[in-house]
């Protein structure tokens, strides 16, 4: 299978607010991303038919649109999944006094997500995330604690890769931050998020809200 991940919003922003990473599998990438470019050039205001990246935030874009554009990927064959946080729940041991540990929480919140795709009779594991900045950790070492995580629940013929890719030279990336991106408006009941969420629930296939009793098993365990 092929998975594509991304995210949407920010550990250090509004501590009410919530933070997505999620994304989409596919047994055919080559399908969704000439998709997602057909939709593109025929679809979009003239000024983004050719752009190289067109984000679901795009100002050139209106709900209407954005709406239709969701609706087309749902029918591309393609399985959704996700996992949100509340910014409020981070964990302590990723709170230090110069700051949230993103990196080290960002790996762990994406080996979470990609574990809800386990167990899986499927062979081949071909992970592709948006490269970000990753806060005291290398691209390397990174990918190295996904592989940690998931190797050992995967069968011993199981091929796993993953790897950070620049969503501008690749659609289905793009294609993960619409997902995101209209994920966050839902979670964070942003205009018209209960449309965006409605349009992609029956291709949802495993969500979860990660850390939610977090704090209050916290304060029971003192």
């Amino acid at each position: 299978m092929y998975i594509f991940l991304d995210e949407s919003g920010n550990f250090t922003g509004d501590k009410n607010s919530y933070f997505i990473v999620g994304g989409f599998l596919t047994g055919d990438s080559h399908r969704t991303s000439k998709a997602f470019r057909k939709w593109q050039r025929r679809k979009f205001p003239k000024k983004l038919r050719y752009r190289n990246e067109v984000k679901f935030n795009n100002t050139g874009l209106n709900d209407e649109l954005r709406l239709k554009t969701l609706s087309y990927f749902t029918k591309q064959d393609i399985r959704i999944f996700y996992t949100f946080l509340k910014v409020k729940n981070i964990p302590k041991e990723y709170r230090k006094k110069t700051g949230i540990e993103t990196g080290f929480l960002y790996a762990e919140v994406v080996a979470k997500t990609l574990n809800l795709l386990l167990p899986t009779i499927d062979l081949e594991f071909y992970v592709f995330r948006d490269k970000r900045h990753l806060r005291r950790l290398t691209q390397a070492k990174f990918n190295e604690m996904i592989k940690l995580d998931l190797l050992p629940k995967l069968s011993s013929k199981s091929l796993f890769q993953i790897e950070a890719v620049d969503s501008v030279t690749n659609p289905n990336i793009q294609i993960a931050d619409w997902i995101c991106g209209a994920l966050f408006r839902y979670y964070n009941n942003r205009k018209n998020g209960d449309k965006f969420f409605v349009t992609l629930k029956n291709n949802i296939i495993a969500s979860e809200e990660l850390f939610k009793d977090y704090w209050a098993n916290n304060k029971k365990l003192r």
